[in-house]
């Protein structure tokens, strides 16, 4: 029953100390909310930039062309070489009819081109990668192949989307180490106010005996309070941002190619580290406001 008691002085106390000072609290809630909001952002982009950028693994293909003085059989035989080379996922054979069905069938309303000889063509393998990263290493390795006499690979885009990977994950590391500490920072200092207001009751508290322990839960309830509402209004914030972003790139017919994970995917995982940081910042800057006055 005394815990319970307990439990119910130390929630007052830190719900009367968050409104007693409605300004530098109101100051604290928009800055940590505007950090998780930074934060947030940056990570989306990264995850979403590393979605596209597998979507781009399993549907990126090298085209690797067959000599033209091999028959059919011999450019088959190439197929079990082509698929021992490491990085590989699956190599396709396509021959000349076939490529040339698909071209006349990509261009069926154009006249000209549906009397062309397959002859023309080259038999060629379509090669996946398991990591576009090894894309240049695996393009030389088929280029090596005897028998392959050329080789198609995107090299550029697939190097475009890793760096835009690598450059995201990397702001997003320290932009969330940044603004995780600038957040605690600023907590401290409003938790700090009220600390100092209440110094002398602090003391006498102290001089008939209370605990550390006993000062300081209402100061950790309330930036607990503090990060949890903070947390609670940068998630529906993120949310309808998200989802404004994502309404804006579908109806975009030049950003067709992105796709934008839906943030029924992710709501889980951005809830649940906005929670945990939003908590981890308010209690954070409430021990670090409330050690300066227990310390004998």
């Amino acid at each position: 029953m005394a815990k319970r008691h307990d439990f119910q002085y130390f929630f007052h106390e830190g719900l009367s100390n968050m409104f007693s000072h409605g300004f530098m609290t109101f100051a604290a809630i928009g800055i940590t909310v505007a950090c998780l909001l930074i934060m947030g952002t940056f990570t989306l982009v990264a995850v979403n930039a590393d979605a596209q950028l597998r979507d781009l693994e399993q549907e990126n293909e090298i085209l690797a062309y067959v000599d033209e003085t091999y028959t059919s059989q011999q450019a088959r035989a190439l197929q079990s070489k082509l698929e021992d080379i490491q990085g590989v996922t699956s190599v396709t054979y396509i021959s000349r009819e076939e490529a040339m069905e698909d071209f006349k069938a990509e261009y069926a309303d154009d006249e000209i081109f549906q009397d062309l000889d397959p002859q023309i063509l080259r038999d060629r393998y379509a090669i996946k990668i398991g990591d576009l990263e090894q894309i240049q290493q695996i393009k030389r390795s088929v280029e090596s192949v005897e028998g392959i006499a050329d080789v198609s690979a995107y090299e550029e885009l697939a190097s475009g989307f890793i760096t835009l990977r690598n450059v995201a994950t990397v702001i997003c590391v320290a932009l969330i180490a940044i603004l995780f500490v600038v957040s605690v920072f600023i907590t401290s200092n409003t938790i700090k106010l009220t600390t100092f207001d209440r110094r002398e009751e602090i003391a006498i508290m102290r001089m008939v005996g209370a605990t550390n322990g006993f000062i300081r839960w209402p100061f950790v309830y309330e930036g607990f309070m503090l990060g949890l509402l903070s947390a609670t209004i940068a998630f529906l914030l993120q949310w309808g941002l998200y989802e404004a972003v994502a309404q804006g790139v579908a109806s975009n017919d030049t950003l067709q190619l992105i796709r934008v994970v839906p943030f029924s995917q992710l709501w889980a995982a951005v809830a649940g580290t906005f929670a945990g940081a939003g908590i981890l910042i308010g209690v954070g800057g409430s021990l670090s406001a409330i050690r300066k006055f227990l310390q004998v």
